[in-house]
């Protein structure tokens, strides 16, 4: 393993008004995004969604570090024949890839899940490495609900997580460890803050006792946020205080950087979140968004699957790219908003 070259790749994944963009939606996933905009979605309607993406200048180059592709699209050519890796390359951002083979009920724990894709993961890295992939993404869920979650599944899907990093290290790949803690339940921030704290302080001693090099990483974790159906919604600025207490308590000082997933927020409240734990400040990691839909339902909306709309499709992801790039360093604001993307 090279630490040095791991850690210069993880410092780049999170350089300061940089974020990564998370285009790793499975082709069921991203087929309901393109239901909701009327679009079918065929393997060259996806080819050309993702090459509009990626083709975007403005936001690519300025504040895009990298992006987390699916196993199709790491394959996958743009209209000239250039492989969309390439595309992403030129545009001086880092391609990376979705590891996980997605969730299965966990046994013996009724309403919760496990990560799959450890089985032939050694062999599946090395050939990613082989198409360009210079670092990867498994994400663990965890839902809180009545008697959940669970002892059994905090502690099978960190495990899981910290098996997964040890190998892309073995393969010269910087893991992104992702635990979701989901905000989709009833739950206020506080208990939102307890399960975090339990999931975080059990990722931190699996990692260790796997022997993962901290510094060749970068944590991708929910914000401390109340549950969707939560009465009690906590403010922007508790969220930011809360977030930043529990990464504090959890996370060493020796991980480069936190990209935040969004989690199902709104576009505008993943980035005013993300800039208030930034004004927090005094912090040893770097702090940035490694989000999908907050930063591509715009673009979708404004696409529409129509050539002619490229052009205001790619307006759109950079207004969005550029928010969250200046959310990044304590330096959004909401009348920024108001101007048009």
């Amino acid at each position: 393993m090279n630490l040095s070259e791991l850690n210069k790749v993880a410092n780049a994944m999170v350089k300061p008004g940089k974020g990564i963009l998370a285009a790793d939606e499975s082709t069921s996933t991203i087929k309901k995004r393109f239901d909701a905009i009327g679009v079918e979605s065929s393997a060259d309607a996806r080819r050309d969604y993702r090459e509009l993406l990626f083709g975007s200048a403005e936001a690519m180059k300025n504040h895009i570090s990298g992006v987390i592709l699916y196993d199709e699209t790491i394959r996958q050519n743009a209209k000239d024949g250039t492989p969309l890796v390439k595309l992403i390359e030129k545009a001086g951002s880092l391609p990376g890839i979705k590891v996980d083979q997605g969730t299965k009920p966990l046994s013996f724990s009724p309403g919760e899940v496990i990560t799959e894709g450890l089985d032939g993961l050694r062999e599946r890295l090395a050939e990613y490495r082989g198409l360009g992939a210079k670092f990867a993404k498994w994400r663990a869920v965890i839902d809180i609900g009545e008697g959940i979650p669970s002892w059994n599944c905090i502690k099978a899907n960190m495990h899981a997580l910290a098996r997964y990093a040890a190998l892309c290290q073995e393969q010269e790949i910087v893991p992104i460890v992702e635990p979701e803690v989901l905000m989709d339940g009833a739950h206020d921030a506080d208990r939102c803050y307890a399960v975090t704290e339990w999931v975080l302080k059990t990722l931190y001693v699996e990692l260790f006792e796997t022997k993962v090099a901290l510094e060749g990483t970068v944590l991708k974790p929910n914000m401390v946020i109340s549950g969707k159906k939560s009465a009690k919604r906590a403010s922007v600025e508790e969220v930011a205080e809360k977030t930043v207490r529990v990464l504090k308590a959890c996370v060493p000082s020796a991980v480069p950087g936190i990209a935040f997933l969004s989690g199902g927020q709104s576009e505008e409240e993943a980035t005013a979140h993300l800039d208030a734990i930034n004004r927090i400040g005094g912090l040893p990691w770097k702090l940035t968004f490694s989000y999908g839909r907050a930063l591509q339902a715009a673009p979708q909306k404004a696409w529409l699957g129509k050539a002619e709309n490229v052009a205001a499709a790619q307006r759109a992801f950079a207004h969005r790219a550029r928010m969250n790039g200046l959310a990044s360093e304590g330096r959004w604001s909401a009348t920024l908003e108001k101007k048009a993307a």
